[in-house]
């Protein structure tokens, strides 16, 4: 097991809230103006692992600016979470109505579907998002997780037929050559501890490493293995990736005993 140390909110994520609120008491903003805040505060309240508040902010814009297609889809995304998936739906029907180029309400529309059980209807969203641009590792991976409740054989061969078509030296690829049996997964995160940069880089990539390894353990009913990638996953308090959101929506969902909130012992 190869670990970082935990990130911690930043001077500058904490600069910036407070920036954010001075600008937001100031009384001569039109609605535009306050709802463009409101969100960016929310984007950092969401980047430091305060959800809640975030969600209220996100809200705010809404409130201030109806048509807010990036604020629809953070809701969208906490409605996943709590497994509100009908709601979540709508949240992102509505962000690509006002915006009908928005990438990635595709993606988190189709895991909202995955998540809620529609592979067929995931598998067309994260087909769309992977069809926009297929160099991207990621949309590989989640268009893989979807097809494999479909037929487990057929996306296998997608995915090697993708990688072995796209593939470049972006470091999420390192992700998918394990999916396609080209490289140990020891071999795997041995490579990041070696090659990472910074404590930083480090988190992060093991964010994403550690959950897509739960996500290979899960579909080879090794649930005990899952459940401990998922929680190393979340070990690093990279709050704002999507790794990070859904390895706790894993635990929520293998684990009834979780609260609520989705808190889980690490």
């Amino acid at each position: 097991v190869v670990l970082a140390t935990p990130l911690q909110v930043t001077y500058q994520n904490e600069l910036a809230l407070a920036r954010l609120g001075q600008l937001l008491s100031t009384r001569d903003l039109n609605p535009d103006q306050r709802a463009e805040l409101y969100y960016e505060r929310g984007v950092v309240f969401d980047r430091v692992g305060l959800q809640t508040t975030a969600r209220i902010d996100f809200n705010r814009a809404l409130r201030e600016r109806p048509d807010f297609a990036e604020a629809y889809n953070f809701i969208g995304v906490y409605l996943t979470q709590q497994q509100s998936f009908d709601d979540a739906y709508e949240a992102f029907d509505s962000a690509l109505e006002l915006a009908p180029d928005y990438d990635y309400a595709f993606l988190n529309r189709g895991i909202a579907l995955y998540y809620g059980n529609r592979p067929d209807l995931a598998v067309q969203d994260l087909g769309e998002f992977y069809r926009r641009r297929p160099e991207d590792p990621y949309r590989v991976l989640w268009l893989n997780l979807a097809e494999r409740k479909l037929d487990r054989v057929v996306a296998q061969k997608n995915l090697e037929r993708r990688f072995k078509q796209h593939s470049g030296t972006e470091w999420g690829w390192s992700i998918v050559s394990v999916y396609v049996g080209e490289v140990t997964q020891e071999a795997f995160i041995a490579s990041i501890a070696k090659n990472s940069k910074s404590n930083r880089e480090l988190a992060e990539r093991l964010c994403e490493a550690y959950f897509y390894l739960g996500k290979l353990a899960q579909s080879e009913q090794k649930n005990q293995l899952a459940s401990s990638y998922f929680r190393l996953s979340l070990a690093n308090n990279v709050y704002d990736f999507i790794e990070h959101r859904y390895a706790r929506l894993e635990l929520s969902l293998s684990e009834p005993e979780l609260n609520e909130n989705g808190d889980a012992p690490i």
